[in-house]
């Protein structure tokens, strides 16, 4: 049962000289520098009210993510210790680019008009932020709920969601309700893009071999008419990723309609695939039968087991949805669903040139795309339970001996070192902290330079130009400060350990000149360490258990002393008198609280 707590805390007051090793350097270097490059991208690429130097139209329904996503984390990074400025950018982005895209077409009361969950995953993480930048903001509140009830069934004109069957109720969905016919138009930005995909289909009429030119008009034309028929309508399990939005709300409100309409969900998808034999469908009729559409084949589905990426996004969204259910209950049983596919792949697999690798995709033909299994998913089980079944999951994967290489590289939503901070975090890669920081600072200075030489035509520019640029990189500023992996791109929100509030200005992350790093994670703990850099002033913070005070903190041991100090709440205060350091042991409960936005100061 969770529990609601108390404004109690105890604090530690640290008095003892601390040398600041590379780490710290780096960290608080890092944070100075991406302050002051997030200003020079938005000047450059923005007009003085915040909308994109771009084109005058824009068509189909596509494009708003892309650009939702070249500015998404600058909440995230005031939230973790980023300047006021940083997150007054944020807002103004974020108003400027709804604006936009409404004029393009796209958007339609703040949020998409219609288009599928991996893309409302990416848009939407934008608004989860702000949730951990300030709780307060009234207007945040009231977006929050209303674009909940898009997908709850409380909003007339957005009835995406049949509360008798449990089911989305088609793929494409957002705040103009279902779509159950997609139009020419709707494809039109995307048909470049996936001409070098794989078809959605084997029996296309005139395409032979698995590539089909979405290109060419006549092809095009077929595969439209067949994606109406057999996509369009019903649910998928992408539509999954939608038990954020609504667990968004419900970290507003604490209120149970929007926690139960999550459990609802996830169960029904649970129900659906214990009856299709332990494979997750991933198409639903509008009657609730699986395959409805598809000749009765449980495969082949939108964003399905065939078509576009196959397994990735069925246990993304099965993970992002589970995690969701944790957070909300405190019952890790709700991962069972995500467990279940992982599991089933690997008892697919099949050894190739000596790794084992799992289907991640099922064609008429039967199961194939054969390739070793990404860790990253069964690493944010393992995060979310500490459970030691999930930690096997984890090592079971192939390739081990590779994760201590921290590759030069940030990946698409600064997800690339996922293995090697679990290698960290586990006790086999002491030096991963210094490495990490200065991957995500070096390819910052690499994004700082090509803008700075970007000289190209903005009409020219495809709608992805500036996510590649984005200098601000959260990865490892959320992996070592606040003891997790980054989230779930597609939609997840940030489950952490630990976060942190300037207990002096009453604004969240560290306080400046401060750092932070979480060195050890155990089901019952941390171990962390805090500095201050400032040699002249002291600083003070709140340490919260936690994203969103789910946990609860039971002990703290400073410095390795012997016996610690009985703590009950889910936050610690810190003073940090000038150019000192500590070490802490915490005692922790995890998922116990009922969690919510609410801070430790009014």
């Amino acid at each position: 049962m969770l529990s609601s707590q108390q404004n109690r805390w105890v604090t530690i007051h640290a008095t003892e000289f601390w040398s600041p090793p590379t780490w710290a350097l780096w960290e608080r270097h890092l944070i100075d520098s991406m302050n002051r490059a997030a200003i020079e991208f938005v000047d450059r690429y923005t007009r003085s009210d915040g909308t994109l130097v771009w084109r005058e139209e824009w068509p189909g329904m596509d494009g708003s993510d892309d650009a939702y996503e070249s500015f998404h984390n600058f909440a995230l990074f005031y939230a973790l210790g980023g300047s006021a400025e940083i997150h007054e950018l944020a807002r103004r982005e974020w108003d400027a680019i709804t604006w936009q895209f409404t004029e393009y077409g796209q958007i339609y009361r703040e949020f998409d008009a219609y288009y599928d969950w991996m893309h409302h995953g990416e848009s939407s993480i934008y608004t989860y932020y702000y949730g951990l930048a300030d709780p307060t903001v009234h207007k945040d509140r009231r977006r929050a709920l209303r674009f909940a009830h898009f997908y709850t069934g409380d909003d007339p004109e957005a009835q995406n969601y049949d509360s008798e069957l449990k089911l989305i109720r088609s793929p494409i969905n957002g705040s103009r309700g279902p779509r159950f016919e997609m139009s020419a138009e709707d494809w039109v930005t995307h048909r470049p893009i996936l001409a070098g995909y794989p078809a959605p289909y084997e029996d296309i009429p005139g395409v032979e071999g698995p590539v089909a030119d979405w290109n060419d008009d006549a092809i095009f034309a077929e595969i439209l008419k067949l994606m109406n028929q057999r996509m369009a309508k019903g649910d998928v399990p992408l539509n999954l990723t939608a038990t954020s939005l609504i667990t968004h709300a419900f970290l507003y409100t604490g209120m149970d309609k929007y926690k139960q309409w999550v459990l609802e969900y996830l169960n029904a998808w649970h129900e659906r695939t214990k009856a299709n034999n332990g494979i997750m469908p991933d198409n639903i009729g509008l009657s609730g039968k699986i395959g409805e559409c598809m000749d009765g084949k449980w495969w082949g589905g939108y964003y399905g087991w065939r078509w576009p990426h196959g397994a990735m996004n069925l246990l993304e969204s099965t993970t992002i949805a589970g995690s969701n259910a944790v957070l909300l209950t405190g019952d890790t049983s709700h991962l069972d669903l995500a467990r279940s596919q992982q599991d089933l792949l690997w008892s697919l697999g099949k050894e190739i040139d000596g790794v084992w690798c799992v289907p991640y995709k099922h064609l008429d033909s039967g199961w194939d795309a054969y390739r070793p299994v990404d860790p990253r998913l069964a690493i944010h089980l393992w995060n979310i339970s500490m459970d030691v079944d999930d930690r096997e999951r984890v090592r079971r994967c192939p390739g081990q001996e590779r994760w201590d290489h921290v590759a030069e590289t940030v990946g698409k939503g600064d997800q690339a070192h996922t293995a090697p901070w679990f290698r960290y975090i586990e006790g086999h890669h002491p030096n991963y902290p210094e490495k990490i920081l200065q991957v995500n600072y070096h390819q910052h200075c690499k994004r700082m330079e090509q803008i700075r030489k970007d000289q190209g035509d903005p009409n020219a520019w495809d709608v992805h130009h500036w996510q590649d640029l984005n200098p601000v990189i959260c990865e490892g500023l959320v992996q070592l400060t606040l003891g997790a992996p980054q989230h779930i791109y597609h939609g997840g929100l940030l489950h952490c350990r630990v976060r942190y509030y300037d207990a002096e200005t009453k604004r969240p992350g560290l306080p400046e000149s401060t750092v932070a790093l979480v060195e050890q994670l155990q089901p019952d703990g941390i171990v962390l360490q805090l500095g201050n850099l400032d040699s002249r002033r002291a600083r003070e913070l709140f340490i919260q258990a936690g994203a969103f005070g789910e946990h609860r903190f039971t002990e703290v041991v400073v410095d390795g002393k012997d016996s610690g100090e009985i703590v009950d709440g889910k936050w610690l205060k810190v003073i940090l008198e000038p150019g000192t350091g500590l070490k802490l042991r915490l005692g922790m409960q995890r998922y116990v609280n009922v969690p919510s936005y609410e801070t430790p100061y009014p």
